[in-house]
């Protein structure tokens, strides 16, 4: 049920002018919600860019308006930032988490992430959208796919746009593993708690 999943919240600041500029611009002239969820996804995920070392642990920076007044944020972050602005119109939404497995991993990430492929609690957004609650990972922006070789993930507002299972050669890119469920509000406990993370921290 979509109750309990609208309005503003510590981290969901929606009534700052910052995020409701964002999200108008975003939107543009779109009328209905499934059409107003899919170009706030492909503004959070290519207006701000997807940065895995920025990493921290300050509640400050995972509110919405932070998000956009950085322009760069890791996956929870970003879920977030598309969390709120579908709140801005009244699109119930939520964040999730999910570990899953890099199989394109890099060198320098596996090293922060204590020379592991698996990535815990990434971040996706949840939307209720025609009477039906959908998810999407706003993380990868279009120019980090391309030199990566990665098909970015696209949003149509009816199906999960999850991580992709295979990058645009065809090989195993990315494979959930487990879903821990979806928040009302940013679950920065849950993600504080991790410590694959703190790991990622200290390298």
């Amino acid at each position: 049920s979509p109750e309990g999943f609208l309005g503003a919240t510590e981290f969901f600041d929606i009534e700052h002018e910052a995020v409701r500029a964002f999200a108008r611009e975003a939107t543009g002239d779109a009328a209905d919600e499934r059409t107003r969820a899919v170009r706030l996804f492909y503004a959070v995920r290519d207006r701000i860019r997807y940065d895995p070392y920025a990493i921290s642990f300050d509640p400050g920076a995972y509110r919405a308006s932070s998000v956009i007044a950085a322009g760069y944020g890791w996956c929870v972050p970003k879920a977030g930032l598309l969390a709120a602005c579908a709140r801005v119109f009244g699109i119930p939404s939520a964040v999730g988490l999910a570990d899953v497995v890099n199989h394109l991993n890099t060198e320098k990430l596996r090293e922060r992430m204590g020379g592991v492929d698996v990535f815990y609690d990434h971040g996706y957004a949840a939307l209720f959208i025609d009477g039906r609650w959908v998810k999407a990972v706003p993380a990868f922006n279009i120019e980090l796919c391309e030199r990566f070789g990665v098909k970015p993930t696209d949003f149509d507002g009816l199906d999960d746009a999850l991580y992709q299972e295979h990058d645009a050669q065809g090989r195993l890119h990315m494979e959930y593993l487990t879903d821990h469920g979806t928040w009302s509000d940013m679950p920065l406990a849950q993600v504080r708690e991790d410590p694959a993370l703190h790991d990622a921290k200290q390298h």
